[in-house]
């Protein structure tokens, strides 16, 4: 089982930045290879994946509307991944869940490749 916790949302005005945190505890990062994704759902719409990290750190994925903006790390000696959010907008507002994939080691896209969810972390961003 791997337990993960989100943390570091918040009500930003566009142009603002945030950084998520994502901490993950039990089977962790030291011991399995495990693909991390941030995903989003706003009320009304359907969950998405913002961005998305291999177990190594050395590939990532992210969807088209926040390229160039948004930047997912992670620090493997802390069981920890990073969101950081630049440049936000109006329509980034959401909830942001981190996931993590027990059978993907790769920078999964897909919510049904995660197997561990956290709980999620509202973000709003006024303009």
């Amino acid at each position: 089982q791997v337990q993960l916790v989100e943390s570091g949302g918040g009500l930003v005005q566009a142009g603002g930045s945030l950084r998520l945190s994502c901490a993950a505890s039990g089977r962790t990062f030291s011991s399995y290879a495990l693909g991390m994704g941030w995903f989003r759902q706003a009320p009304g719409k359907e969950r998405e994946v913002v961005a998305a990290i291999d177990w190594r750190g050395s590939s990532t994925y992210y969807t088209d509307s926040v390229k160039g903006r948004f930047i997912i790390s992670r620090d493997n000696a802390k069981n920890t991944v990073y969101l950081q959010m630049n440049s936000l907008k109006p329509e980034d507002t959401a909830v942001y869940s981190c996931a993590a994939s027990q059978r993907y080691s790769a920078a999964a896209r897909s919510p049904t490749s995660y197997d561990y969810w956290g709980q999620g972390t509202q973000v709003t961003v006024s303009s």
